[in-house]
């Protein structure tokens, strides 16, 4: 099918004025669509499954900056952790422990997202805020995870055509990544990412203070 050129553009048009990065989600599409956005100048490419990212790190350009977005199990850390550039989906202590003792045996930091749960669907993996709350501490405070470079954190809204929900859910996002910026302001030079926003609400969340959105059937047309 390729990609939607126009939808590309437009994208990009709607994010400049706030200076948001855009993550091409091309999970389950072939590295041609990949390329194609790439020589339009995309950089930024999301995956959901370990072993398509490997797979696609491969064939393609040295350069792409490959987001892991979808729940990443322990036990495969090991297959990204050389180069992934960002892990959004830190949805647990447990992972995000397993991350940094991947980063120890790679002595490289790790840049990691923490997962936060405000939809109202349980089907939705995250921390909840006391839970981000207390990795936030255990991180700067205390200097846990020294292999991890915390860089943000990442939400889902609600699957819903309710806008008034889904300001309230990227508020509550918006107001997490702010507390915790404001209270680890000396320490928290890297953590500058605020990633909500999709294909069906990535306009609310720019206007919610999103940073980093992550788009995929606008680009590269519904998944079969």
């Amino acid at each position: 099918m390729g990609v939607n050129k126009e939808a590309y553009k437009s994208l990009l048009a709607a994010m400049q004025p706030s200076g948001a990065t855009l993550i091409a989600v091309s999970k389950t599409k072939p590295s041609e669509d990949i390329q194609e956005l790439y020589l339009l100048g995309q950089r930024d490419f999301g995956e959901n499954y370990v072993q398509e990212l490997v797979k696609k790190h491969a064939e393609l350009a040295a350069d792409i900056r490959w987001h892991f977005i979808g729940h990443l199990q322990s036990n495969k850390i090991k297959m990204i952790a050389p180069y992934v550039h960002l892990i959004h989906g830190v949805d647990s202590i447990k992972l995000l422990e397993a991350i940094d003792k991947e980063g120890r045996k790679l002595n490289k930091k790790i840049n990691c997202l923490l997962q936060v749960h405000v939809a109202k669907e349980e089907t939705k993996f995250g921390l909840d805020l006391v839970e981000a709350r207390q990795a936030a501490a255990m991180y700067f405070l205390e200097k846990k995870y020294p292999h991890v470079s915390l860089c943000g954190i990442m939400g889902m809204a609600s699957f819903s055509e309710d806008e008034a929900l889904l300001r309230q859910e990227f508020g509550a996002l918006k107001t997490l990544y702010d507390e915790i910026k404001t209270r680890y302001a000396a320490d928290a030079g890297d953590f500058n990412t605020l990633s909500m926003g999709m294909s069906g609400d990535y306009p609310l969340a720019l206007a919610s203070g999103s940073n980093m959105v992550r788009v995929g059937s606008l680009l590269f047309g519904a998944r079969g």
